[in-house]
């Protein structure tokens, strides 16, 4: 089958893909030329009554949860349409910070709806592409033929709505998921046009091998990378020098623009401090963090060899110069055992406590082949045959899973003592979540000026009287 891109976007009941649900899903699929083919994806999810949505996220898109539940699919109808009809052989699934965004949150909706939750990024020759990146990129290099918005403070932006209006693009509805798709497509198309050769280059670094070419621990090379974890003075631009080897055969790598002399001379312990410090610590006067960070060669970094900088001024727009990077990519070469005390402190980071619902603990582990086999029987399974089914399976997650999967898709199957399972799930999560939904609908009727804020509120209003466990 022939490529194709498939641009997506998601609005959310909030922003922690572990706690939060897809509410609206928006696509629009085009050929590599970023002509569309066929008609577009606009679909509404169903809130399940175990979730109070984000306040706040409501406020931005306006999307209540009363319309999802007249309007919308079941998470499981919905997981389906995505695998057999969105996210097909060949597909290069394309969003603006999908990579750790969107993508997270489609990835825990497979999980809790028992489909394999990686395989639609990888396997048939499907690939996956992050355009925030590849726009700080092409702002940070190759800035000709656009017109790049700030803040009203003079700091630059790359919000999608701020380009697309100083660009002439129509953008009616921004935080409509269907209007900053289509959005998305032109924003995409017009750095094509204008930097054609750049956006070629990003678009092959979809391939982790292409990625390693570049940047790997047998040969190491400073490259320019862009990441938004880098400084917004310089375009979240730098030139980074691999370090390391990180989780899961990633890559560490050091920001050249920093002198690595005050880090080196740290004892290991002290490296493991510095890099394993809690939040207040950090915030401290006097606190300076060791610049690295961890390269994931899946997540489609925003990369590029040295020599991008030679043409148009480069080293100049991104304020570092080639003696710069050279005499602190010695010091790094010149002092091993801090490359190594860096791995050991990693490898010592202290593990987060497992969430507390099944449908959080994604990443906790993989599942056997056993496992796998009757995860796929849940799923193709029927009504009548999930009302009996009870499979043994190895992973304690699953069993849990299950009956939180068959209540919010297929209720009418629950035993007695499934619903009594369920409700007192469902009341603690409830529970958990009710302090915070108060606390911000409180916030919002004392300080928004939104004209909305009265309709929202009611309606959220209404949402937790409908919800809210019987104990209440």
């Amino acid at each position: 089958m022939a490529q194709t891109f498939f641009f997506y976007d998601l609005e959310t009941s909030g922003l922690n893909p572990r706690e939060d649900r897809i509410m609206q899903f928006a696509g629009q699929r085009t050929d590599m030329n970023l002509e569309p083919i066929g008609e577009p994806f606009n679909l509404l999810v169903k809130l399940d009554e175990d979730t109070l949505p984000s306040p706040d996220a409501l406020m931005v898109t306006g999307i209540m949860p009363q319309k999802t539940v007249d309007e919308g699919y079941s998470e499981a109808e919905f997981a389906k349409i995505l695998l057999e009809e969105v996210f097909t052989p060949d597909t290069i699934a394309v969003g603006f910070n999908n990579v750790r965004f969107d993508d997270e949150f489609i990835r825990y909706l497979l999980w809790r709806n028992f489909y394999d939750p990686y395989e639609w990024t990888w396997k048939d020759g499907r690939s996956r592409w992050d355009l925030l990146d590849v726009v700080r990129m092409t702002r940070a290099l190759r800035p000709e033929g656009i017109e790049w918005p700030f803040t009203d403070e003079g700091v630059p932006t790359n919000r999608l709505e701020l380009i697309t209006k100083l660009n002439g693009i129509a953008h009616e509805a921004a935080h409509d998921a269907l209007s900053d798709v289509t959005a998305l497509i032109d924003v995409t198309r017009l750095i094509r046009d204008k930097q054609p050769q750049l956006y070629e280059f990003l678009l092959r670094l979809r391939d982790k091998n292409e990625i390693k070419k570049l940047v790997n621990l047998d040969d190491k090379r400073p490259f320019v990378y862009t990441s938004g974890r880098y400084d917004n003075e310089f375009m979240k631009t730098t030139v980074a020098f691999p370090l390391t080897s990180g989780r899961n055969g990633n890559v560490v790598v050091y920001d050249l623009r920093y002198d690595p002399t005050p880090f080196v001379k740290m004892t290991p312990d002290e490296v493991q401090s510095r890099l394993t410090a809690s939040y207040e610590e950090r915030k401290k006067d006097g606190f300076v963090r060791i610049p690295i960070k961890e390269l994931q060669y899946n997540r489609t970094p925003a990369i590029a060899p040295l020599g991008v900088l030679e043409q148009g001024g480069g080293w100049e727009k991104i304020g570092l110069d080639m003696a710069a990077v050279e005499r602190h990519r010695s010091i790094l070469l010149q002092t091993p055992h801090f490359a190594e005390a860096v791995r050991t402190a990693l490898e010592g980071r202290a593990v987060f406590a497992s969430p507390p619902d099944p449908e959080g603990q994604l990443y906790d582990g993989f599942l056997n082949d056993r496992d796998k086999l009757r995860v796929e029987t849940v799923r193709n399974a029927s009504v009548r045959e999930l009302a009996d089914f009870h499979p043994e399976f190895s992973d304690e997650r699953l069993g849990p899973l299950l009956l939180h999967y068959k209540a919010r898709n297929f209720p009418s199957v629950l035993s007695e003592d499934e619903v009594m399972s369920w409700e007192e799930w469902r009341s603690s999560r409830i529970a958990r979540q009710l302090p915070d939904y108060m606390k911000a609908i409180e916030r919002i009727l004392q300080t928004s000026q939104s004209p909305n804020k009265d309709y929202v509120v009611g309606e959220l209003q209404l949402w937790l009287e409908a919800i809210m466990p019987a104990e209440y």
